[in-house]
């Protein structure tokens, strides 16, 4: 067990948590982004509400949760750790310009990673912890759902109409496009998974995913906003 922790704490072991949790939270976004999309629906807010109910009580999503949770701060802490390191090993008097490139790459990525942080605490305080702990919201019923939900779709919309929250919310993606144009090859560069004929198209993959997805969460509130 001492070498699988010491493998752990090891400059590898490190970015090979950062890279299977980063790819794992990259998958994440994509769903994440498939339920909130329903924001946009003309329904008055019936399939965004009864989507968020589905996610707060099917007992599978709800365990799944938890382990998003831990990975988001793991991937944080874990960033922040190896910048930590990489500033260290940059002033050391063996160091080569190659890690002085590293180090500041590292540097950036866990600055970004703070920043991203900071926005899910925002986001989930306005919506997810007034939804899970607080009886602000209003109830409501629909056709097919035998109780009453929650309305966090008037939550948001409200939210969003607040230009202060909006230029929140689009600075927030635009710092996760930013994390992800360079995280989401270097994941797979961690991984080993490198190859002449693939590569370019990780490398195409990693661009159009860091620009389609965050870009996809922005329109959100900028539809609710100009709606109003």
């Amino acid at each position: 067990m001492s070498w699988f922790l010491k493998f752990l704490t090891s400059s590898i072991g490190q970015k090979l948590i950062m890279s299977l949790t980063g790819l794992f939270l990259i998958t994440f976004l994509v769903v994440h982004l498939a339920g909130n999309l329903q924001l946009l629906a003309n329904d008055q807010g019936e399939s965004f509400n009864t989507y968020a109910y589905f996610m707060t009580n099917n007992p599978f999503i709800k365990t799944t949760s938890y382990g998003l949770y831990f990975f988001i701060l793991l991937h944080t802490i874990q960033g922040i750790a190896l910048a930590i390191k990489n500033r260290g090993a940059k002033g050391s008097k063996y160091a080569v310009s190659s890690n002085a490139k590293t180090s500041s790459s590292g540097t950036k990525m866990a600055l970004l990673g703070t920043l991203i942080l900071a926005f899910l605490c925002i986001h989930m305080g306005d919506f997810w912890f007034k939804m899970k702990f607080t009886d602000t919201l209003a109830m409501v019923s629909y056709d097919g759902v035998d109780m009453q939900v929650k309305d966090l779709y008037s939550r948001v919309s409200l939210a969003f109409s607040n230009p202060i929250l909006v230029v929140v919310y689009v600075i927030g993606q635009i710092v996760l496009a930013m994390h992800l144009w360079h995280g989401f090859q270097s994941a797979f560069q961690t991984l080993g998974l490198n190859h002449r004929k693939y590569t370019p198209a990780i490398h195409f993959l990693g661009k159009a995913y860091a620009i389609l997805i965050p870009l996809g969460f922005v329109i959100i509130p900028l539809a609710h906003f100009f709606s109003k």
